[in-house]
This record gives C-alpha cells, sequence and structure tokens, in this order.
C-alpha cells in the first residue's frame, strides 16, 4: 500500500490534530438533516472546524450551515486540510481533477466509499488519503481533535 494511503490510528490522529478546514464534497442541504452528507458536516461545524460546503446538487442553494456554498473544491480560497467526500466510488472519478488542483493535504473517503485507483492518484500527488472512515466517529474517539 501506498505510504499516503492512512489505516492506522496513529496516522489519522495526526491528520486530525493538523486539520482545521475541511471542505465537504457532496454535501446535502438543511432539508437532508437526516442523512450523513449532511449531520456529519453539521458536527464538524460545531465541533469548530472551519467546514466549507460543496455540494454536487442543490443549484438554488447559497449557504448551507450559514457558510457559503462553493460548486468546486478549486473554488474554496487554500489552505484546504481536507476534502469529506460524500460521493459513490463509481462518482469520484469526475472529482478527480478539481480535488488535485485544490491541493488539499488529506482526502477522507466516508464510511462505505473505497477506490483503489482514486487513491493512488490523489497519494502519488502526495495527498494523504483516508478511506471508509466516518469522519465524526473518528473525531468523536479523539475529543481533543475538537477544535470548538
Amino acid at each position: 500500500m501506498h505510504r499516503n494511503i492512512v489505516d492506522d490510528a496513529d496516522s489519522i490522529s495526526a491528520i486530525l490534530a493538523a486539520t482545521r478546514r475541511i471542505a465537504v464534497l457532496g454535501i446535502k442541504t438543511e432539508a437532508a438533516a437526516d442523512q450523513p452528507a449532511f449531520y456529519v458536516a453539521k458536527y464538524l461545524a460545531d465541533a469548530g472546524y472551519d467546514m466549507v460546503p460543496v455540494p454536487v446538487y442543490y443549484p438554488e442553494a447559497t449557504s448551507i450551515l450559514g457558510r457559503k456554498v462553493f460548486r468546486t473544491v478549486a473554488e474554496v480560497a487554500p489552505p484546504v486540510d481536507m476534502v469529506d467526500v460524500f460521493r459513490r466510488p463509481r462518482d469520484l472519478a469526475a472529482h478527480l481533477d478539481d480535488i488535485l488542483s485544490a491541493k488539499p493535504k488529506c482526502v477522507w473517503l466516508q464510511q462505505g466509499i473505497r477506490d483503489a485507483a482514486f487513491a493512488e492518484r490523489l497519494a502519488d500527488a502526495g495527498i494523504l488519503v483516508v478511506q471508509d472512515r466516518c469522519l465524526m466517529v473518528e473525531i468523536k474517539m479523539r475529543p481533543s481533535s475538537r477544535r470548538g
């Protein structure tokens, strides 16, 4: 496995300790409050992270959780410490160029999301990649990771 593809607790703790600004790719709006793509992002905002919404759908949405919406990750002003991804594995490739151009330190694929080729491309570009893990669960396991 590529050294930038992370799956151990210590490396995940280090990533979370260094993370302040998180672009949430695939975030849903308040109308979908019961969906992980909304409530995980809300948790991040409530935990003190600088959460930046990057919805894929909802063209009418200009803000989510009171924060300005961006249409691509590359539009988010740097630095982007992490891109938290809520997209089906088959939809990841369409976001690769956008994510690479944003140069985040880490890309976090939420629970149930895994794509070896996508992860390798990001890792080869020097981006840390976590796959198939819930960011909210990992932060809750590490109270020192909360920013608020």
